[in-house]
């Protein structure tokens, strides 16, 4: 773990979002979540992306060309995707998935896309990403390299992936 990180703050929104999701129904699920989670988030210590987002702002599938992404984005003296670059530990990505998101949470995530970067709101976001990718029956059937795939888009960095759900899984089980 990177020095200086604490995961004391995460311990009951992990859990909180394990039992919403129902992802705490076995360890197998437990442990590919936590795993691309420490991951996406460097070991939980980034809760927004690093890169600019700027590689984001023509993304139509990630929403980010539709009207009220360019107005809020202008609002805020920046791009669409600047704004609404990856944000909790799963760095949920894009005007649509921060939507989206937060309409299901109930919290304004068009607006005030941060509010992810907060452990609650964070890992609530990722239980949710995880329950729409629907990963928990891939995390059943132990299908590391989908479920990467779902939330990465890709493969990238896979064997820190592996590692980190090789880990988990001997603690978890």
């Amino acid at each position: 773990m990177p020095r200086g990180v604490t995961l004391d703050r995460f311990v009951d929104p992990l859990n909180e979002s394990m039992q919403r999701f129902e992802i705490d129904q076995a360890p197998w699920r437990q442990a590919a979540y936590i795993a691309q989670l420490a991951h996406e988030s460097a070991q939980f210590l980034y809760m927004e992306e690093l890169a600019s987002g700027a590689a984001y702002d023509l993304r139509s599938d990630l929403g980010n060309t539709e009207a009220e992404a360019i107005v809020v984005a202008r609002r805020n003296n920046t791009t669409p995707g600047r704004f609404y670059k990856g944000h909790g530990p799963i760095q949920i990505t894009g005007y649509a998935n921060h939507k989206l998101c937060g309409e299901y949470l109930g919290i304004d995530l068009v607006h005030e896309p941060r509010l992810l970067c907060e452990p609650r709101w964070g890992c609530l976001g990722a239980g949710w990403y995880w329950h729409v990718k629907r990963l928990n029956p891939l995390a059943d059937a132990g299908d590391f390299l989908t479920i990467t795939r779902r939330i990465n888009g890709g493969t990238t960095h896979l064997s820190q992936r592996v590692a980190y759900w090789q880990a988990a899984k001997a603690v978890l089980a």
